[in-house]
């Protein structure tokens, strides 16, 4: 009975995480990587400041790599980078309202398909249904 409660959770949870990302596709005008992503939500929820190193740090990825991302989030406009008045070899990365609305309309996309009890998406691919035993 346990397996079946923990599959039917994996599932659920698989469900949901189909839902949010199938209706952000259609929704919204960029298609984020879970990196990108990571990196986006790092700068606007944990506290700053915020420099590649620190993000390396956190998310436990290479700096070139949050470079890539943040290379990408910057033309989109959701982050931008400033360079520290005091010294400046730092370099800082700052919130932007566009990347502000970005996850603000994420985040309702987020709410609205989400429901504690929410059943087994029918859109959700029938590989999933049984695999998690």
């Amino acid at each position: 009975m346990n397996e079946t409660n923990n599959s039917d959770e994996q599932l659920r949870a698989l469900s949901q995480w189909y839902e949010v990302t199938t209706t952000a596709l259609s929704e919204l005008p960029y298609d984020l990587s879970q990196r990108q992503m990571a990196v986006l939500l790092t700068v606007y929820m944990a506290p700053p400041p915020h420099t590649v190193r620190s993000m390396a740090l956190r998310l436990g990825i290479s700096k070139p790599a949050i470079c890539r991302a943040l290379d990408a989030l910057s033309r989109m406009d959701f982050v931008r980078r400033k360079k520290d008045e005091t010294d400046r070899r730092n370099v800082y990365i700052q919130r932007t309202i566009a990347g502000s609305v970005f996850l603000h309309d994420f985040a309702a996309i987020i709410r609205r398909t989400h429901a504690p009890e929410m059943p087994v998406s029918k859109s959700a691919p029938n590989a999933l249904r049984g695999s998690f035993a």
